[in-house]
């Protein structure tokens, strides 16, 4: 494994040769009243802006919209998969066959795949963890199969991510303290294994992969800071937090991303995992975090749940009947220009497919725009008092 060089300037690289291929990321400014950060993360697929949102593509598809538009007109810079979902379907050998998930579904942009430890996590019901690692039943045919920290990072190099998550177990909001005690420890043992297969291993498609470490530790401080103390120590190109937004309430969630962003170096990327509503992300932003994903862009706008700039919107509700207006009056995303907020509530009420796809669209089209306004106050040194006007407005159902 490559050595790395103290960060000078708030930058890192490894010293392998001077056109290292890994991963890199770079600090520009940290804002004077929060926390909030800008930076650059740039990888063989491209540049990533920061702070991020990253749609959820759990299956090699951002669900009901397609790739052009995630990319021209939405303005992805990164898309997140699922290990567990394509380790299923559509397979790891017909991945390896394709050359692997940015071939398979012609993306040419970044990639982060999770682990798939939240995933078992959520068959309960059907797992059953050991210091191996997690056996379980598949959610489409009840077949059995074993996930362990090696093999997650076999599958993670077939898949051909930019970013590989470490494989954890995520613990439940209302987990008490030797619950969270015990998954902490076998997170870590499964972390330095993992890391053991990552060094001792190779990309198959000819792009360099960064691994991330997760910090679990549930919702007790010394926990988490003894996550991310160990962690911090390991250097990697960037770090995840997990274990959050799974029960507990919103304040211990901010709590906790506090606790450990305290630690984990400043010149490394922070990426909060599975987070979460437009104010969440503003809060997490504020907090020093970098990167984000949630599928509630998609998620709620399926059912009708609308986020806009002035607050949210069920558009099936009969108060928009009559509103000819744009769905959002910014033009935060561009279906705005095209399609009232009438016309939308018919496509609801008529079930016509289109109405979930254009609340998909615009959802998905606010989150990446609500971060880029968060980059552009973190610039020009406004974005204390942007965030708390955002805030309020987030929080309201019009």
């Amino acid at each position: 494994m490559c050595s790395i060089r103290k960060p000078v300037i708030k930058e890192f690289h490894y010293l392998c040769s001077p056109n290292s291929k890994y991963m890199k990321f770079k600090l520009l400014k940290t804002d004077t009243k929060t926390n909030a950060r800008l930076g650059v993360i740039t990888t063989e697929h491209g540049q990533i802006q920061t702070p991020i949102f990253m749609p959820v593509g759990t299956v090699g598809s951002i669900k009901g919209v397609h790739q052009l538009e995630v990319k021209n007109d939405i303005k992805a810079q990164i898309i997140l998969g699922n290990t567990y979902h394509l380790y299923l379907r559509p397979g790891i050998e017909l991945l390896k066959q394709a050359g692997g998930l940015h071939k398979f579904m012609n993306w040419d942009l970044p990639i982060l795949t999770d682990s798939g430890g939240y995933q078992v996590f959520s068959l309960s019901d059907n797992r059953k963890l050991t210091k191996e690692g997690a056996k379980f039943s598949s959610h489409i045919d009840g077949s059995k199969h074993i996930f362990t920290p090696e093999n997650v990072v076999d599958i993670q190099r077939v898949i051909g991510a930019d970013i590989m998550m470490a494989f954890d177990e995520c613990p439940p909001g209302t987990a008490d303290y030797k619950y969270a005690s015990h998954s902490l420890d076998l997170t870590m043992q499964w972390l330095k294994r993992g890391l053991k297969r990552f060094d001792e291993t190779e990309p198959l498609y000819g792009h360099s992969q960064t691994f991330f470490p997760i910090v679990q530790g549930g919702t007790y401080s010394d926990l988490r800071k003894k996550a991310a103390n160990m962690i911090a120590e390991l250097q990697r190109e960037g770090n995840a937090i997990g274990g959050l937004s799974v029960g507990e309430p919103t304040e211990v969630m901010y709590e906790m991303t506090e606790v450990v962003n305290a630690i984990l170096p400043a010149d490394k990327p922070r990426y909060l995992m599975g987070v979460g509503t437009p104010v969440n992300i503003l809060e997490g932003i504020s907090r020093g975090v970098d990167m984000f994903d949630c599928v509630m862009p998609t998620r709620n706008g399926r059912n009708g749940m609308l986020f806009t700039s002035g607050g949210i919107i069920n558009i099936k509700n009969k108060k928009w009947e009559n509103d000819f207006s744009a769905i959002d009056p910014k033009g935060t995303s561009y279906v705005d220009s095209y399609y009232s907020k009438a016309y939308l509530r018919h496509l609801f009420v008529a079930k016509e497919l289109l109405g979930p796809q254009v609340a998909s669209i615009h959802n998905l089209a606010f989150y990446l725009w609500l971060v880029n306004e968060a980059r552009t106050k973190i610039e020009d040194g406004s974005f204390s008092e942007w965030k708390d006007g955002m805030v309020k407005k987030l929080s309201s159902r019009l």
